[in-house]
């Protein structure tokens, strides 16, 4: 007797109504998404990378656009130099709570649009203001406040990305949405003085820093108009999230997360105006007719070092990944201290680039503990993904201390050292305090290794 097996049929069918939005989005159906829904779900994720890509970029232009100001004819204490660099971090970072319920609103292609057009604001008012020489500081540091709308844009992208795919993908694919947006900070470190030098002979300058990234912002929105989809099914869960809040391990993860992700943005947002002061001969190096800067690497190699990160804490456990990065972190900045009074440029760079690859590992390795707490707790899954948005929002707060607690050290002594010390022992708290809490066996979290 033979018996034939029936093949699997999807149970889910696809509604498109106008606007571009679906109805009966069901990507744990392996047929369905074997047939439609992966194409659809990658579609969608190409060009939400592209958005939060250029929200990075946005973000972090700044950072370096602060150190190129000076020979523009701006005249900028180091202070202010250090608010322009992290106000925009301080508004990031609280945008990224409202942001994050916004694609359950208006739709992830809805709101892929409107937040991604909302980026020409910060970019063309930076390439007016940065024009005139005499532009009043209070200006500047309005239009620097602006550019953290593309902080905000992680928290919406990432939200929108993680309702397209089944749950043995969502790592995968937010990893990949989350890389794409940080090399946005290495990008525009590296391309803006570039840009901005071959653009001198115009007479253009410091103006294509912000209007070089009208012409990709356009086409971030086209291609949300034209490419992506809005879920009927992305529901927000206002619920899932206060109850999260009131969880005492979610508190824990984003004081975790502000040492890790907190120390990426923050140092890559200083790296240039930190080169500047201690190196001013290395930076920027000429090469043709162009001015780079080396800053890029640090948030170049941080980026990279992320997936692998999560990688190694699917196989080792996020919490001694995140040890071991907190162990390197406090090492390297302790190492800044005392290699400072050698001013050797290549050792400073080295031991940052090294901070930098420590940091990135960390916030992959982090951002892995967050479900596997939420599991061992017990808790519904829809609390987890609350905690990693609420969590992201929380950590994103370290881009505004990091710059703000050398900027205190440098007003207090004129030098850096004493916020390297902070660093120092900031990241040994934070690793005593993983260890204790995730890597020892805890009956609170069912002896489970996290």
């Amino acid at each position: 007797m033979t018996t034939t097996t029936a093949p699997d049929r999807s149970t889910s069918v696809l509604i498109h109504r106008p606007g571009r939005w679906i109805h009966g989005w069901n990507p744990e159906d392996a047929a369905f998404w074997n047939a439609e829904g992966r194409a659809i779900a990658r579609r969608n994720l190409a060009w939400s990378i592209l958005a939060e890509f250029l929200g990075f970029i946005v973000w972090q232009l700044w950072s370096i656009v602060v150190v190129l100001l000076p020979g523009a004819g701006f005249t900028l204490s180091s202070s202010e130099a250090f608010w322009l660099i992290s106000l925009p971090s301080l508004v990031g970072a609280t945008l990224r709570f409202p942001y994050t319920f916004m694609v359950a609103r208006f739709g992830g292609r809805n709101w892929t649009m409107i937040s991604a057009g909302l980026l020409l604001v910060p970019t063309i008012a930076l390439g007016v203001v940065v024009a005139n020489p005499h532009t009043p500081f209070a200006v500047l540091l309005g239009v620097a406040a602006l550019a953290g709308l593309g902080g905000g844009n992680f928290a919406s992208s990432m939200a929108n990305i993680t309702y397209f795919f089944p749950q043995r993908e969502k790592g995968w694919a937010l990893g990949l949405n989350a890389a794409g947006g940080n090399l946005g900070t290495s990008v525009a470190q590296f391309a803006v003085p570039v840009v901005v030098a071959l653009g001198a002979g115009a007479a253009l300058g410091m103006s294509l820093a912000g209007w070089m990234w009208v012409p990709f912002i356009l086409l971030a929105v086209w291609g949300a108009w034209r490419r992506m989809d809005n879920l009927s099914s992305a529901k927000a869960d206002v619920g899932a999230s206060l109850a999260a809040l009131r969880e005492p391990h979610l508190w824990m993860l984003a004081v975790i997360y502000i040492g890790t992700f907190g120390s990426f943005i923050g140092f890559a947002a200083v790296f240039p105006k930190l080169i500047a002061d201690q190196f001013p001969t290395y930076s920027s190096i000429q090469v043709g007719g162009a001015t780079v800067s080396l800053a890029f690497l640090g948030a170049l190699i941080g980026s990279l070092a992320r997936p692998w990160g999560g990688r190694l804490a699917d196989r080792l456990g996020g919490a001694r990944v995140t040890v071991a990065a907190f162990a390197v972190m406090g090492c390297v900045a302790g190492a800044v201290v005392w290699t400072m009074p050698l001013h050797s440029f290549w050792i400073f760079l080295g031991g940052f680039l090294v901070l930098f690859a420590a940091a990135g590992a960390g916030n992959g390795s982090t951002y892995r503990m967050i479900p596997a707490v939420f599991a061992a707790r017990g808790l519904p899954q829809r609390q987890a993904a609350a905690a990693l948005g609420l969590v992201s929002a929380i950590g994103a707060y370290g881009g505004f201390i990091i710059p703000q607690a050398l900027n205190a050290a440098r007003l207090a002594s004129g030098s850096y050292t004493a916020a390297f010390v902070g660093f120092v022992v900031a990241y040994a708290i934070l690793l005593a305090l993983t260890l204790v809490f995730y890597v020892l066996p805890r009956r609170s979290l069912r002896m489970q290794r996290i």
